[in-house]
């Protein structure tokens, strides 16, 4: 199979979809693989690496992707990408599209064949491709959250607060939604920093499993213990997931209004649409604004500020999947394994993703009765 990967162009992404390493053992496999131009700058892997595994550097995008049957990246593709679209191709890549109705409507306009890394999904129900950066957003948005308190950040709208407080001063609030993997690693770091923690879930097995870990108060998410705590909360770390759907609504434009000013919220579920009201997709380069006196960081690549360790942990986790794709093709990989097939978000002009379809508004259509249509 010819693979490509391209550079990602989505602000400040220095990730990228397949490392030297990698690509040796595609090629092991008989498989050529097409890497752009500087792709892999970002994480210092440099395209004599990649020209030393293998590959063959290709000096533009347009190229890239008009040689290569399947298509490896990090991000969604942005508006600009479009244009590469084309019946039969196979990307593989995060989608999110249940925040993306544009993107999904030209997937299905040209016919693309799109294996979400946020969908794919094992028999008892977790994603082990989303997980790796889930740790990653999860650990970071504690650090952030801290750095945004700061009286010298956010145009001096922070708090002034020091989030693991000092001898005699109690250390700062944070809430966490979700107790999930995003969550677990927010409380982790959120703890070590000596912040007070207090995780909200619908879920008493993970409130649970987090209380054991960490020295941190669960509470059952509901409207009026989130309106009680609000005013006490320094930083809010929202983490609400639904595999492939847009991410539900738990804080609303008036619970905001119960923060404090300086207090910062960070919404990690931003790709899925945000689970806080007054949120909105924000970039490296401008990640946070204010509403209610309250900052917002709506950044939706988290995890792109630390390329090398994120593209390392997201590659060893994706690798297998696509060379499963490769060895044995789109279709005999959706025939046998599972995980794959809940992964195909569009495919023939059609999503065939309930949730996708859902929050698009779409039509759904199983992938097994197009291949039957088709045939």
């Amino acid at each position: 199979m010819n693979i490509g990967i391209p550079k990602e162009i989505k602000n400040h992404e220095y990730r990228v979809g397949m490392l030297p390493l990698q690509v040796q053992a595609f090629v092991a496999e008989g498989h050529h693989v097409h890497v752009e131009r500087g792709a892999g700058l970002g994480v210092g892997s440099s395209d004599e690496a990649y020209e030393q595994a293998g590959a063959q550097i290709i000096d533009t995008a347009e190229q890239l992707w008009q040689i290569s049957e399947m298509i490896i990246k990090v991000k969604e593709p942005v508006e600009s990408e479009y244009v590469h679209f084309r019946e039969g191709l196979i990307l593989f890549t995060f989608l999110h599209l249940a925040a993306e109705v544009a993107l999904t409507q030209k997937l299905c306009e040209q016919g693309v064949s799109s294996v979400a890394y946020e969908t794919i999904q094992l028999d008892n129900g977790t994603l082990p491709l989303l997980r790796p950066m889930s740790e990653a957003s999860g650990r970071l948005a504690p650090q952030i959250g801290a750095h945004y308190l700061e009286k010298t950040h956010a145009a001096g709208t922070g708090k002034g607060i020091l989030l693991g407080g000092l001898t005699g001063v109690s250390g700062g609030h944070v809430v966490i939604l979700g107790a999930g993997v995003v969550g677990r690693n927010a409380a982790k770091i959120a703890t070590g920093l000596g912040a007070r923690v207090s995780v909200f879930d619908v879920n008493l097995d993970r409130l649970a499993a987090v209380s054991d870990q960490f020295n941190c108060q669960t509470l059952v998410s509901q409207a009026n213990h989130l309106r009680k705590i609000l005013p006490t909360t320094d930083l809010l770390i929202s983490g609400v997931l639904v595999a492939g759907a847009k991410s539900p609504t738990v804080i609303t434009d008036d619970m905001i209004t119960l923060m404090e000013p300086g207090s910062v919220v960070i919404d990690l579920a931003i790709d899925q649409g945000g689970s806080i009201e007054t949120m909105k997709p924000t970039t490296h380069d401008n990640p946070t604004f204010v509403v209610h006196d309250v900052i917002h960081y709506g950044v939706t690549n988290v995890p792109g500020c630390t390329p090398r360790t994120a593209t390392q942990a997201l590659t060893n986790v994706t690798f297998p999947y696509a060379l499963h794709m490769a060895n044995h093709g789109l279709h005999q990989s959706l025939e046998n394994n599972p995980s794959i097939a809940r992964g195909l978000n569009t495919y023939r002009g059609f999503v065939t993703h309930h949730e996708v379809a859902a929050a698009t508004g779409q039509p759904y259509q199983d992938y097994h009765l197009i291949r039957k249509q088709k045939t």
